[in-house]
């Protein structure tokens, strides 16, 4: 399949394709270039460990911190 460039250098992604790989719109892509040609491939998610990594105090014991969200065991 082709596709033209158009002079802001946007590409339409054929239809076909499109509904094969799942590609709907809004979908972020990542693109490289491997001797000489044009990959581009679905951008994964966010990484939802790094995303959360560090917010929590690490001062406090963690059942201090779990006794504050939930209150304590007795008074639920």
């Amino acid at each position: 399949m082709k596709g033209v460039v158009s002079e802001k250098g946007q590409v339409t992604i054929p239809k076909p394709l499109r509904d094969r790989l799942g590609i709907a719109p809004g979908a972020v892509l990542e693109f490289r270039e491997e001797a000489g040609t044009l990959i581009a491939s679905k951008a994964r998610g966010e990484d939802v460990i790094a995303a959360v990594y560090g917010i929590i105090d690490i001062d406090r014991p963690v059942d201090a911190l779990v006794e504050e969200v939930r209150g304590r065991a007795g008074e639920r």
